[in-house]
Order: C-alpha cells, then structure tokens, then sequence
C-alpha cells in the first residue's frame, strides 16, 4: 500500500497501450452503441463521448440505489483495470483514512482468512495492484490482462472495500499499538509498534516530504487539509479501534464511492458483478465528505518549520528551504486548470524559463523546492516555486526575486516558440503508448471526479488545445493576465522556510518518548498483562500459517505456454549494427544506441553518471544551453543517456559495460532529432563552466533527496557489490558510492578537472567504433527512419576509422577473468527512522538451468545475484537480526514443507512478472539491450513451468545454505550498538 501524502501536480497523460488484434468491432466502437437513458444491472447511461484524442469511449453512469458514480473507459488494452474511489476526509492526523486503506484489506465477510490482498498476488496474474491515500481520497486500483483474473480480483476488492472484517488484532497491527519490546518478555519495556506507525515515520523523515506536508496545512488551514491524512506519528495512537469503524461505515459507501473501469472487457460483466456482490446490498445515504473552499486571506502570510540536517547535502552549510505558494481557483474549472498548468510549466520548466534563469542559474541554491509548480491534488489548485540548499542570509533575496520575476512576466509575457514548444510535448504525450494508461487514467481523473468535476470533459485535451490557441489569439496578453491576477494581486499566499535543526531527531524522539510514557502510566497492572497477551496472540496469530482456500485463484494452465513472438530484421548503418522494430508506434519514432564503457579507463568510470546526466544540457554545435533546450522540446519527446550495466545471460563474470541514448519524435521531425544528436556527438559544448556547476549541485541535490525514498534499492546494490564484476560496476555507478562521487564533486571550487574528465568520457563513448543503434516505428516510417539514420551515421566524427565488430550485433561484453567474490557486510549510518536491510546471494546467470527455480524463491532476482530484502521500523531493536528471518526462510525452504500450490502459487507470481506488458516502443529492447532473444526467454519460460518440489528443495541446499554462497549484506539507518560490537561490519558514516 501506498501513502499519497506528497503534493503532485497536474498530470498529462503519458500515453496509452493498445492491444493490436483483429476482431470485428473495436471495444470503444461497440460502447458507442450504449444509450443515455438505458439500465444496465441496476446502473442508468448518462452520457456517451468518444474521446478520439485517446481512441476510447467514455460512458458515465449512475446505481439508481445508492447513486454511486461509474465511468467506463473503452479501449482496445487488454490490459484492463478496475478502480474504486472513496472520498475520505479526515479532520484529525490519527492517519484513520491511511490506516483504513491497510485494514480493509486484511480480511473480509468473504473471505475471512488474514492478508488477502498479498495472497492473492500469488493467485493472479495482476500487472498491477496496489491502494493509495491521498489527502482527500482513497483509491483501490488493479489491473490484469486475464478476464477470469480481472473477476476474482474485482470480487476480492469488492468485499474487502464494503464487508470487511476490521478486526482489533488488525487494527493493531496496521496501526498502532503498545507491544512489549519484546512480545515474549512480560518485563521488557512497551513500546509503540504498527505498520503505519512505522511507514509514517519514514515518511516525516524524508525533509522533501516533510516540507510537502507543511506546505499543504498551512495554504489550507481551515479543513481537512490540515490535518496528515497519512497520519503523524505523535497523533496516530490517539486513534481507536471504534473511530476506525466509524469512519469506514461513513466513507466507505457507495454513495461516497467512485467506480472506474477501464479496457476491452465487457462493461456490463463489471455491472452485473458490482451490483449483486456489492451495492444491491446498500441503501443510498448522504455521506456529508464535500470539502468546502478555502476562505481566501486578506493579506499574505509567512511561517517557518524546522527539519532534521541532511548528512548528505551537496553543502552543509546551505540546507534552508524558502517557497511561496498561491492558491488558485477550483480544479472542476477544467480549461482554467489546463491554462494554469501550461502557465506553471513555461514559468518553471526548462532553462528558458524565467524562474529557472532568476532562481537556479544564479546559483543561489541547489535546486527547486521539493514543491514547485502547479499542483492540481486539492480541490482548489496551488502554485508553488522557491529554492531548496541555499543559505539563510538569502531568504530576502529570494523573496524578492521572486516579487521581481513575476512583474517581469507580466512585463515580457513569453516567446511563441516556447508555447509551440509546450504544445508539441502534449502532443508527444497523447500518442506516446505506455502499458499502464488504465492507471495513468484513474490517477489523473482522481481529484478533479473526487470534488464532482466531469471526468470525461478532462480527457478532450486537443479542444483545450485550440480553446487556449484561440485565447492568445484574441488577447496576446491572455497569460499576462492570468499571471497578474493569480499571482501579483493574490493576496492567499504563504512564504514557507525551513531550516535544519541539528537536535530536530532528538526532539521527535523526545516528544515520542512523551506521548509513549503518558500512555504507559495510564495503565493497570492488569492493562499490562492484557497488553502482553494481546501481543502474544497476535505473535501466534502472525506465525501461524493460514488457510486461504477461500480466496479464488487461478491455475498454471491459464497461463499461456509460449511468449508472443517480436520480429526483428537486423542490418547496418554506417558500420553499425541496427536494430528494426515495426511497431504500431501512432505517429512516433523511437531511437536507441548503446556505447560501450569497455575502452574507457578505470579512473574515468565514476564519472560517467555525470557525462550522462549533463551531455544533453550543455549545448552543442551551433546552440548554447537554452537554445538546445528549446530546438529538443520543439521536435523530440525528450533525449536522454543512462548507464548500463548488463550481466551476461551464461556467465557470471562477464558483462557489458554501456551508456544508452534514447529520444523519440513525430516521424515529421526525424531529421532533427537526429541534427541534435549530431551535434551532441561531433561538438558538444562541454566547456561552459558555470552551466556545469548548476548541473552539479541539482544532480548532486537530486542523489541526497533520493536515498529516503529509494534506501532499499541503495541497499540492495550494496549488499551485491562484492558478489560478481557486474555488481561491482553498478556500485560505483548508481549505489551510495556514486552519492558520495556527487557530493565531493559537488564541494570542488573549481570544476576544470571534472570538466576535463566529461571531454575524455565524451572521444571514448560517443564513438561509432563502440555502438549499435534500434529504431522502433511504424512500416511507412521505417525506411525515412533508417535513412536518416545512416546520414546520421555519416555525419559522426567523419574523420574516426572503424573497424569491423566481433559480434555484429551486439557490443562486445567485458569478462573478468581473475574476479573473486567475497563476502561483505556494510551498515551506512544515516539520520532515517527505518533501516533498510538487503541480503544478496551469488547464484547462477539467466541462462543457467537452475535459474528458473532459484527464481521461485525470490521474484525480485536479478540475472547473477539472488537479492532478498526486508525494510523494517526503527523500534525493531533487531534489524541486524532480521536478516536471520532471510535464514529462517532459507531452511524452511531447504526442509521441503510446502504443497504444490504453494509452488503454483509462486509459477503465478514469477509469471505475473514475466508476462507483464510491452509497449511498442519498448518491443525488442531486451534483445537489444541485454541480449536475449525470443528463443532464450521461451527456454525459460518452459523451464519455469516444468520446476517442481524436487528441483526447488535441491536448489535450496546448493545455492543459499550457510556456507554454500557468497553473499553480501548491507543496511542503511540509525546508528546501531549491536553492528558497532561486531567486528563483521564495516561501518560507513554519512
């Protein structure tokens, strides 16, 4: 489950997926054919829209009992989603919204056993399934490519939203509860324990989050705005078991409730089972959850809040934070919302903008504040901009800068070619094709349906396109005036700073400590003993295996035996080996090329994340930055470079080593795109000092914000890093060594070196000799595609002699022949909360006849190294031996004590992962990134069908028994006196 609490901005769309299959009708063809005024299963049609812009019909519907809402999105996706929406609106931070959304999902009338929401990830074949809280709602989504899944999962959700169980013992465990420390000890000391508990404070550990939080409570003080809808930990045990009730028998109703289905499947299957699982059983009530406007201040204020010191900033010396946000006008005005986002994007968006030139380039600061831009999540909208890593002496500074370049807007307006620039990246993103646009869709109608906004008016993006072309038009200074009215005379406008606090910890523990004593000496004798037993039985309750025969699963027959076939056609350009990928692209041209590292010195390779995040934003050729900027947002969908590091599929000491461009274009400006990448390549203008050093300390800003939100991807790196070459690599170039590369480069006074480094990176990896290229697009665009291609080729480096490749189509892969893996255990400390805790197992390559039930075990392995990893609280007193849970496991596994569907159970899972969707521009692209083909995924695919008991127990005994692998361990968190006693341990401090 997930915690909405962070602000997020308005959303375009990001795409959509179809599911390219003859049939007579199309889904949103057959839709049309519905009538406004028709009953179907208890529901009326009130309305009937196609949305071309999206290839999908909209039907809006009505239940004629409850008055439920429906919206129905027809589409060729076979990818099809459900969705239900809550509006919750809480008054208090007990977290009572948040701790909901986990409980209801812990057992219910139907299906009573406990967890049935993460049993049934091993009972399905979802591509997606998840809740989320927000600050003013409540979502259960899913999503499944299967109709018998999409079925059981839809009864599943169903009867957890409306008939849940809500026991105490559940509530207890997903939010909060006095436990003794340790649950088997009567005098060990009590303490406050709780899944949400915990998450929460993670998430008040996190300054980004934080000041997100703070923001959004203060701009909006007057209702439940106010409040942490995720729950504050000093709050949440003031929440009981009977408020939780309460709250769900109000909020949890359909007539507070939202329904939304998206895909090919039949709308009236969804209706028939909706209504006889679900609503026929409710009456309509009038659930009293609108959200009033906020009344408007007369004059603007400011406030402060202070944070806990980032170990890890760029400069220590600058950790001050200063926003000021506006509040807006209702996001159910949906053109006003569409203007106001282009607004936010040409104000803050790019090195054109004027606040990126007043605010970033002078270096004042590290980057935007953490909330910046238009943020459409409430019910009234909210502009925010400031700057996060500066100093205190400029909080006036920055004020005023900000005064200054808003009559500088109202004053110079904005150039025509950045608003074309804006509108061909809309574009861009409505024929761009992803493989979860069901969600994008319920995500991005969510708050507007919430606050009773007509979902469907959202979705006819080109009318506001030519509504706000015509706008201009009419009045050249119609975003003058917009910026003059919602900006310079708005006087509902808060000024927000935060500064670090060096005993911030101290006193969130302190007042914790505070609120834990209260409780405790509220208590009796007896209340202990009653707290103790509880906690024994809900010990016993938690290691007890359940039954849960009564969930509805699928079998390893509705699986599809054998993989949908890609074809490739493979050829040259200029020497260098292509990839061709026809797809049904909509319009669109994906390029891709993968550099080699393998010439590169070693010295060199640390900075080769760098090389790639500043390439594409330095200028080239004739172009300076911004100029560059503005020609890529004209003519592409973006470019970009990342690191690569790919283990080989048969061997485990042999990888490739790798940058990969990718960008993407209307097939109408191939030419361009490709005169930019030229450019990059044959001139780039890496010379430019002072552009470099705001490059630094956003990227360097960027990798500190991270580790809170990504600390179990950071760990598990580590804990791998000693295990194979290609573990080695990713270390340095995506784990806490390449944050600490950041922040020393980050600290330099001078960046001559660094940029020295970048033009040595730039002759080693932008070199034909060293690269292949893929094209994925449609059959009529393909030869301009290829053509321009070789002319692209042609134009590199003209002067550089290639030679003939190895391996024709693939880039030649590094082997190590002397590598010795070792066993290594690293604790970071860091001011966190939580810990994050990975154990990493060296086992077997892809290719490997074993792989496929090693995978069983662990449905997050990667290619060579088993990775297993567990986040736990920071009043778990034993997060080092929580990785003793990762043994447990490992032993129950060896002794053998599982059924066949445990094992089936686990096929599903591993499938899930397996057979999840692929757009078209991404069809191809482990071919030609990672080197496996079709035939090797299929092998693979039979052998993960034929694993069985025997084969699983036996790679448990040779592959993760003590002392029959190598394995790292790795942890991230607080400081920690058991690891500082054991020599084992090497201790890194932040």
């Amino acid at each position: 489950m997930v915690s909405c609490n962070k602000r997020i901005g308005f959303i375009f769309f990001r795409g959509q997926q179809h599911t390219w299959r003859l049939r007579s009708t199309s889904a949103s063809e057959r839709a049309l054919q519905y009538q406004v005024g028709q009953k179907i299963h208890g529901f009326t049609v009130k309305e009937v829209v196609a949305v071309p812009d999206l290839f999908l019909t909209a039907v809006k519907l009505t239940h004629d009992q409850t008055g439920a809402q429906y919206l129905h999105a027809a589409r060729d996706d076979s990818n099809n989603l459900f969705s239900v929406l809550f509006r919750t609106t809480p008054m208090d931070s007990t977290g009572v919204p948040h701790i909901l959304e986990h409980t209801v999902l812990c057992g219910s009338k139907k299906y009573p056993c406990r967890d049935p929401f993460f049993k049934m990830l091993n009972r399905s074949l979802s591509t997606f399934m998840n809740a989320f809280t927000a600050s003013d709602y409540t979502m259960y989504p899913f999503s499944t490519q299967n109709g018998k899944d999409f079925q059981n999962l839809l009864s599943v959700y169903l009867d957890a939203v409306f008939f849940p169980c809500l026991r105490e013992q559940d509530f207890w465990q997903e939010g909060w509860r006095l436990e003794n420390d340790k649950p088997t000890d009567l005098s060990s000391p009590l303490v406050f324990k709780g899944v949400v508990f915990n998450e929460m404070k993670g998430a008040f550990s996190d300054n980004e989050s934080l000041y997100a939080q703070h923001l959004q409570n203060k701009l909006f003080p007057d209702h439940t705005y106010s409040v942490v809808s995720g729950g504050d930990p000093l709050v949440i045990p003031d929440l009981t078991w009977e408020q939780l009730k309460q709250f769900h028998a109000t909020h949890y109703h359909p007539s507070n409730a939202r329904f939304f289905t998206y895909g090919d499947l039949p709308l009236e299957t969804h209706l028939k089972q909706i209504e006889e699982d679900a609503l026929s059983k409710f009456e309509r009530i009038d659930p009293n959850t609108e959200v009033p406007n906020q009344p408007h201040w007369v004059t603007p204020r400011e406030d402060h809040v202070t944070c806990g010191p980032d170990a890890l900033a760029p400069d220590p010396s600058k950790q001050n934070t200063l926003c000021v946000s506006y509040l807006l006008g209702d996001i159910t005005d949906t053109f006003e919302g569409f203007t106001l986002n282009l607004l936010s994007s040409l104000m803050i968006s790019g090195p054109n903008s004027p606040f990126y030139k007043a605010l970033i380039e002078p270096q004042i600061g590290t980057a935007f504040s953490s909330v910046v831009g238009y943020d459409g999540s409430t019910k009234e909208a909210s502009f925010s901009v400031g700057l996060q890593g500066m100093a205190e002496e400029d909080t006036e500074r920055v004020k005023q800068i900000i005064s200054q370049t808003i009559d500088d807007i109202i004053k110079d307006g904005f150039e025509e070619e950045r608003i074309e620039a804006l509108l061909h990246r809309i574009e861009i993103q409505m024929k761009h094709q992803s493989t979860n646009f069901g969600l994008s869709l319920a995500s991005y109608i969510a708050s507007l349906w919430n606050h009773n906004g007509d979902p469907v008016e959202l979705l006819q993006i080109s009318s506001y396109v030519a509504k706000f072309r015509q706008s201009i038009k009419e009045n050249p200074n119609f975003l003058q005036d917009k910026v003059k009215h919602y900006f310079k005379e708005n006087t509902h406008r808060l000024t927000l700073s935060m500064s670090p606090d060096e005993t911030y910890v101290q006193k969130q523990a302190k007042a914790e400590e505070e609120k834990l004593q209260k409780k405790i000496q509220a208590l009796s004798d007896t209340d202990r003993k009653e707290i103790y037993e509880k906690g024994l039985e809900l010990l016993a309750v938690q290691s007890k295996t359940q039954d849960a025969s009564c969930l509805p699963a699928l079998k390893v027959s509705d699986i599809e035996p054998n993989i949908p076939i890609t074809a490739l056609q493979m050829g040259t350009a200029g020497g260098v080996p292509v990839q061709l990928c026809e797809q049904p692209t909509n319009g669109l041209v994906y390029f891709r090329a993968m550099c080699s590292l393998n010439t590169l010195p070693e010295d060199l390779k640390r900075y080769v994340p760098l090389f790639c995040s500043v390439i594409t934003k330095m200028g080239c050729g004739p172009l300076d930055y911004r100029q560059q900027a503005q020609q890529m947002e004209l003519r592409t969908g973006g470019m970009s470079v990342s690191t690569q590091v790919i283990p080989d599929a048969n061997e485990l000491n042999t990888f490739e080593q790798g940058i990969l461009l990718f960008s993407s274009c209307l097939e109408q400006n191939l030419s361009h795109m490709f005169h930019l990448w030229s450019d990059i390549f044959n001139s780039p203008r890496l010379e430019d000092k002072e552009r470099l050093a705001v490059l630094v300390m956003m990227s360097a800003q960027e990798l500190a914000n991270g580790i809170a939100y990504s600390g179990h991807l950071y760990a598990m790196t580590r804990a791998g890093r000693d295990l194979t070459p290609a573990g080695h690599l990713q270390e340095m170039l995506a784990g806490m060594e390449q944050v600490r590369v950041m922040k020393r480069v980050a600290e330099m006074s001078d960046l001559s070196s660094v940029m020295r480094y970048l033009s040595r990176i730039k002759k080693h990896l932008l070199n034909p000799e060293n690269m292949r290229c893929a094209i994925n697009a449609t059959p009529q665009a393909m030869s301009d595609a290829t053509t321009r291609l070789e002319t692209f080729m042609k134009d590199v480096d003209k002067t550089r002699k290639r030679h003939k490749l190895v391996r024709p189509d693939v880039v030649k892969v590094s082997f190590v022949q002397n590598f010795q893996p070792c066993q290594m255990k690293t604790f970071f400390q860091l001011p966190f909360p939580v810990n994050f805790v990975s154990e990493s197992i060296r086992t077997v390559p892809f290719c490997h006849q074993d792989y496929s039930s090693l995978r069983r075990w662990c449905k997050n392995g990667r290619r060579s190294v088993l990775l297993l990893f567990l986040q736990v609280g920071l009043k778990d007193p034993n997060s080092v031996q929580t990785l003793s849970a990762f043994h447990k496991g490992v032993e129950w596994a060896k002794s053998g004590k599982f059924t066949q569907q445990d094992i089936d159970e686990a096929k599903l899972s591993v499938f899930s992962a397996v057979d999840s969707p692929t757009a078209p521009s991404d069809k191809g692209v482990a071919r030609f990134v990672s080197g496996l083909t079709d035939e090797m995924k299929q092998n693979h695919r039979e052998r993960l069908f034929a694993v069985n008991h025997q084969d699983l127990v036996s790679v448990a005994e040779r592959y993760l028994g003590a002392g029959q692998s190598m394995y790292g361990m790795a942890i991230l968190g607080p400081e920690n006196n058991v690891i500082k006693k054991d020599p084992s341990w090497i201790i890194q401090s932040s």
